[in-house]
């Protein structure tokens, strides 16, 4: 049979593990291929192929490889955590520092000699190359091994998804739930860390876009206490997990886990415009930045209420305003305009315009013409008095460059992302970065009328720039807000589930549209007219109070 394999032409007279077809390409280095991709379909490198097919290769320097990789990984983490300590619950949690945090849920103190068992019986796993093997089970199977083994999941949400059949991974007779494919063995999974972060640890392996380097651990506390936080609120609500979150649902308990979830948000906002107003007279220029579909609009008009009950009177200046001319915008590595970069933005002009507010002087703000791609005068003007204070909006926020010329003692700096918390169970995290595709899908198709299938192919740019011009600067912000919230995801649930299901198998962005779907499946459909038309959730699903008409 004939078979194309990232452009190069094949011919295979057997059947054969697509594992055995890649090894035979002219692929430089095979280890480096997580999955495959046929007809917009994700297959594990144990599927047999039995006819022709033209196969695109996912590597671990994609997102998508990187992902199977590192739940490749956790599954080798939680067997050896389960041969080590088998009466321990492994928790696979939030990300930080270049990693995953995780913790021993019953062990009294995790120690530094405890870790290095732990990474040696990973090590010992890794080098004797043991075959991950994917059973296909029924309800009632699943529900036996369930009741055999010590899993991490839970028998919840198996009867809540109610499927035809299951997926289970099985590594050297442990059996354990992921919603994601695996690689086919274990000597794939070669670099890994575990760094030491009482109570638990960091598990470390490469980034996606990292060259299958291990990056080294770097402390982000901030980050750490936002999550952790986010965390205790959970166990204070009794919804450490999906299936508690479906219980509460379940039971329509759901009015006050939004009432308080939402008390929450506005607690940690008007702590912030507390912290803003005590550092007044100095705190003149607020910078607010985060990552795409973050809520970074709601927050900052909710904010601006917080203010102006503290007697301040908040101004907002969009950066969009201070773009260079299109023409002179400046080009990505594929030559395309990259308006995301700092150097889009014309910051001589900025800082001119920033520095004359704050030293009491008048300026005319500028406004940028988005059909002719020029800046143009807006013929409104601009001074500050006494009380008022600049608001500014933009993913440069945190970074200097941006405001390089206005003395550090002058500028507060916000971090806002949707900073998920919930896991699905114990092994079974959904990234961050997911949360914010799911909104972002719902948004662009309530506002910009675009498809899923559009926000979907978007998404690359997207997530690149952020690594690039988001992520570095985080901890630099002097308060970080959180904008997750617990239930959020039941609630987008209903509108998100029928734009994925319109992409077809046809689709190139079919295969992204069936993994968000699997994360919904564990997911009970919650009600939304309890949720305020303050909330942050409000900016994506519609309705919002703060959203222009």
């Amino acid at each position: 049979m004939d078979i194309k394999i990232d452009g190069e032409e094949l011919k295979i007279f057997d059947t054969k593990k697509i594992e055995a077809i890649i090894a035979e390409s002219r692929i430089e280095n095979p280890k480096d291929v997580m999955a495959v991709i046929i007809e917009n379909e994700i297959y594990d490198l144990n599927h047999h192929l039995e006819q022709g097919a033209e196969i695109k290769t996912i590597t671990i320097n994609t997102e998508i490889g990187n992902r199977i990789y590192r739940r490749s990984l956790f599954l080798v983490l939680a067997k050896a955590v389960y041969e080590i300590f088998p009466e321990i619950v492994l928790k696979i949690g939030i990300s930080i520092s270049n990693g995953i945090y995780c913790e021993l849920k019953n062990k009294s103190c995790l120690s530094k000699a405890d870790l290095r068992k732990i990474k040696a019986k990973m090590k010992a796993i890794i080098s004797a190359d043991l075959e991950i093997k994917s059973h296909k089970m029924t309800q009632k199977e699943v529900l036996e091994v369930i009741e055999q083994e010590n899993c991490s999941f839970r028998s919840e949400l198996i009867i809540e998804q109610d499927k035809d059949f299951y997926t289970i991974y099985e590594l050297d007779g442990y059996y354990d739930y992921f919603y994601y494919n695996m690689v086919p063995s274990t000597s794939y999974l070669s670099e890994f860390d575990l760094h030491l972060r009482i109570p638990g640890f960091v598990l470390l392996f490469p980034k996606f876009f990292a060259k299958k380097k291990v990056p080294t651990f770097k402390e982000q506390p901030k980050l750490a206490k936002i999550f952790l936080e986010y965390a205790e609120l959970g166990e204070i609500l009794g919804v450490s997990n999906v299936p508690d979150l479906n219980n509460n649902i379940k039971n329509k308990q759901y009015n006050e886990l939004i009432r308080i979830a939402e008390a929450f948000h506005e607690k940690k906002i008007a702590k912030i415009a507390d912290q803003i107003k005590a550092g007044m007279p100095r705190n003149k220029i607020i910078l607010i930045a985060g990552p795409t579909s973050s809520g970074k609009t709601t927050f900052t008009h909710r904010l601006a209420n917080q203010l102006r009950i503290n007697a301040l009177r908040p101004v907002q200046i969009s950066v969009d305003n201070y773009f260079v001319d299109r023409e002179h915008t400046p080009l990505d590595e594929n030559g395309e305009p990259d308006f995301e970069s700092i150097k889009a933005i014309d910051l001589e002009l900025l800082n001119n315009h920033l520095l004359k507010l704050i030293q009491g002087e008048e300026i005319e703000l500028p406004k940028f013409n988005f059909e002719t791609g020029v800046r143009e005068n807006s013929g409104e003007s601009l001074s500050l008095d006494e009380d008022q204070i600049i608001l500014i909006e933009g993913i440069h926020g945190l970074n200097d460059k941006m405001t390089e010329v206005i003395p550090q003692d002058l500028k507060f700096k916000i971090y806002v992302s949707a900073l998920t918390q919930l896991n699905i169970d114990c092994h079974n995290r959904i990234p961050t970065t997911d949360t914010r595709l799911i909104r972002r899908i719902v948004r662009d198709n309530q506002y910009r009328a675009l498809t899923a299938s559009d926000t979907l192919e978007l998404w690359k740019s997207v997530r690149r720039g952020e690594e690039r011009n988001i992520f570095p600067y985080q901890e630099n912000a002097d308060m970080m807000f959180n904008s997750a919230l617990i239930y959020e995801l039941s609630v987008l649930k209903s509108y998100v589930e029928p734009l994925l299901k319109q992409i077809d198998r046809t689709d190139k962005n079919y295969y992204q549209a069936q993994r968000l779907l699997e994360v919904l499946s564990n997911f009970r459909a919650m009600p939304d007219k309890e949720v305020p038309f303050t909330s942050i959730l409000r900016e994506f699903t519609g309705g919002s109070v703060f959203r222009e008409k």
